[in-house]
């Protein structure tokens, strides 16, 4: 628990909830049901173990951020309680509810156990992966899948760092459960896709010396241009694999339904690191509860192929 003022809300209410859910308490000495919730609500957050933070604000001490939050949500009383997610106030409840009341309102916001927990493990994974550990890294992510099966991020993660390691059969194991919606053409997940993309690569067939003497023979001979290109990228060779490619989308955009260029952006996703969470700001003098965007620190080997698809396409 943490006590707000107008010189920490920004680093304690605004940013912090980009990490966790934060809950503002706001109260004031005088008033009895706030003397109520109080205990409950800290309670709430020991049992709820880092599933979300409470923070308090003295609505006398700190009357404006108290004034302007309840203004946002038409509330006259207090207690008042607003949630914080991702930098913004997201829901809120007035007055001491019951202790099972409040609860139903965390968990519409608060993450599961099993989320946090897997949350956890692939921030310490990206940290190892940062290091070149891949192997310590590798035992994170699988904990993380177990743990909360749903994580597409950690499962990317995961399957992406097998293959790293040259565990295919490992990787496609790990991978199965995710396949279907990788293929879902409806919703698809470019991440996922371009695991199975990766993996496909791993069933080229032909020989790479015969491929390249077919290639020399005949530059438009695609098919033999395109399993190349398998298995450069099977091999982790990526860029030698998206100039096979590219070669393919110079002379052909369209050839087997646009499958060079579908590639080509497969290993451009494998490549991209995620980009980060936006960070909220406060601007000086006033509130301000609007995210502002963070700056996306650029690749220039993935903008240098980037630059070379769209010159391709257009």
């Amino acid at each position: 628990m943490i006590d707000i003022t107008l010189q920490n809300f920004e680093a304690e209410l605004i940013h912090a909830s980009q990490r966790q859910p934060v809950l503002l308490d706001i109260w004031a000495p005088w008033c009895g049901p706030c003397r109520t919730l109080g205990p409950i609500l800290e309670k709430l957050e020991t049992v709820y173990a880092g599933r979300f933070a409470l923070a308090k604000l003295n609505s006398d001490e700190v009357p404006e951020i108290a004034t302007q939050l309840s203004q946002m949500f038409g509330v006259r009383s207090i207690p008042f309680c607003v949630m914080f997610v991702d930098g913004q106030p997201v829901d809120g409840f007035v007055g001491a509810l019951p202790e099972a009341q409040i609860r139903e309102f965390l968990d519409k916001h608060v993450p599961p156990g099993e989320q946090v927990e897997a949350e956890a493990d692939l921030a310490d994974a990206q940290d190892l992966l940062a290091d070149g550990d891949l192997e310590a890294a590798l035992g994170k992510l699988a904990h993380a899948v177990q743990t909360d099966p749903d994580n597409d991020a950690a499962r990317f993660d995961y399957v992406k760092a097998l293959l790293e390691l040259g565990l295919v059969q490992d990787a496609r194991t790990a991978f199965a459960p995710v396949a279907a919606k990788a293929a879902d053409t409806l919703t698809p997940s470019p991440r996922l896709a371009a695991l199975a993309t990766w993996l496909t690569a791993f069933e080229a067939g032909g020989d790479p010396a015969v491929l390249q003497a077919t290639i020399a023979a005949n530059k438009r001979d695609f098919d033999a241009r395109f399993a190349l290109a398998q298995h450069h990228l099977a091999q982790q060779r990526f860029t030698e694999a998206m100039d096979e490619l590219l070669e393919i989308i110079m002379r052909d955009k369209t050839w087997n339904g646009e499958a060079a260029r579908k590639a080509y952006v497969a290993i451009l996703e494998l490549l991209t690191k995620p980009a980060p969470k936006p960070a909220a700001e406060a601007k000086s003098g006033t509130l301000e509860l609007a995210g502002k965007a963070a700056v996306v620190q650029t690749d220039p080997l993935i903008d240098q192929y980037r630059r070379k698809l769209s010159m391709a396409l257009f």
